[in-house]
Order: structure tokens, then C-alpha cells, then sequence
């Protein structure tokens, strides 16, 4: 990740990433908690999206 020239997330996920990375011990744990909450949540709902649009192959 130190390569600033690698393709990313245009979401701004590196630069969350930077900004925890630089808080202290117990906040940067908190942030990390809030975003991984976050992510699942997006994962789900993109999970639960893909179920909707594809028909049942059972």
C-alpha cells in the first residue's frame, strides 16, 4: 500500500485508511470496527441485490 502509484478505490477507501492509520491506538480500533460494520453492510446488500436479479437455479 505504500506505492501511492497502484489503481485504488475511488470511493475514498485509501484515504480513510490513511486517516485511521494516523489516530491513536483506541480510536484507530474504533474506526476500524465502524468501517469493517460498514463494509458487511455494503457486501449484503450487493449480495441480496445479485440474489434478486438472477433467477432461482434450484
Amino acid at each position: 500500500m505504500s506505492d501511492d502509484s497502484t489503481t485504488g478505490p475511488t470511493d475514498g477507501l485509501w484515504s480513510r485508511l490513511r486517516l485511521i492509520e494516523g489516530q491513536p491506538l483506541a480510536a484507530r480500533a474504533d474506526a476500524y470496527s465502524s468501517l469493517h460494520d460498514e463494509l458487511s453492510r455494503r457486501l449484503e446488500a450487493g449480495a441480496r441485490l445479485d440474489q434478486r436479479e438472477k433467477p432461482s437455479e434450484r
